[in-house]
């Protein structure tokens, strides 16, 4: 057995997040700091991203999401850009193969129209034989912007009422959630590489209660004894999602109850 396979003892697997979400920030300074073509930090960076999914997979952590490509990262060199379209294609025709037999699904989140024709069939091949798996999620941030997905998540839904299909008063955060690109659960754990502690226009909507840790690690140094610690503090955290501490206890449902008319009689207090 792998022994690096086996979640470590100190690890709670009740307290694991489910979704996991990374900036990979400092492939340039790491190349950099070894005076190498920053080129060799994005090929370093995509080890370092395959190894943590199968951490992931391994450890009991159902879903990683990472910002491979933001739709501000069309602004670096044009040699930069060319190089990283080319790493995404060749690994997606490289690694499909091993992703899929060991039960990845892999989801593609952006404009992916802005990307080249052979780009795009990688994609579709890739996340069309991938769409059943379930021993993980794997979501690929490609030419994302959050900003852009809220406007698009809106247009979708003002399109609805513009069709009579829904009421103004009808929209809820359910709603605008669904038509989202990630469509789904949002991250519990959210890590960020090379010291910087921004958000960079990621996942703004679905990180509203999104526990973040930073490191000054640089992505192509961010191991399993790294994600070791950032989950170690994950474990220490107390989320509350709004609540007062004294408040998280589960309560029963008499309990319940009480609070409920108890509440409900001083709302009609107020108000009287």
């Amino acid at each position: 057995m792998n022994l690096s396979a086996v979640l470590p003892a100190d690890l709670l697997p009740q307290c694991l997040p489910q979704h996991v979400a990374v900036i990979m920030d400092g492939n340039g300074r790491w190349a950099n700091q070894r005076r190498l073509p920053r080129i060799a930090g994005h090929r370093q960076g995509a080890k370092v991203l395959k190894d943590l999914l199968r951490c992931c997979k391994d450890w009991g952590i159902g879903a990683l999401t990472a910002y491979a490509f933001s739709t501000e990262n069309w602004r670096r060199p044009t040699s930069e850009v060319d190089f990283l379209m080319m790493l995404f294609e060749k690994m997606l025709r490289k690694e499909l193969t091993e992703m899929h037999r060991e039960g990845v699904r892999i989801r593609f989140l952006g404009d992916l129209s802005a990307l080249s024709p052979s780009l795009q069939r990688e994609i579709d091949r890739a996340m069309q034989e991938t769409a059943h798996n379930t021993a993980i999620e794997f979501n690929v941030a490609m030419n994302y912007g959050s900003r852009s997905e809220i406007v698009y998540a809106c247009q979708q839904v003002a399109k609805k009422v513009e069709q009579g299909d829904l009421s103004a008063d009808a929209i809820s955060e359910e709603m605008i959630s669904q038509h989202l690109y990630t469509a789904g659960r949002d991250p519990d754990l959210l890590i960020r590489t090379s010291g910087e502690q921004r958000l960079s226009n990621f996942l703004l909507w679905q990180l509203a209660y999104t526990e973040m840790y930073f490191t000054d690690a640089l992505w192509p140094d961010f191991d399993r004894d790294e994600f070791h610690r950032a989950l170690q503090v994950f474990q220490g955290r107390d989320r509350r999602f709004g609540n007062a501490k004294d408040a998280v206890t589960i309560a029963e449902p008499a309990a319940e109850q009480h609070i409920a008319v108890k509440t409900a009689a001083l709302i009609a207090q107020l108000i009287a």
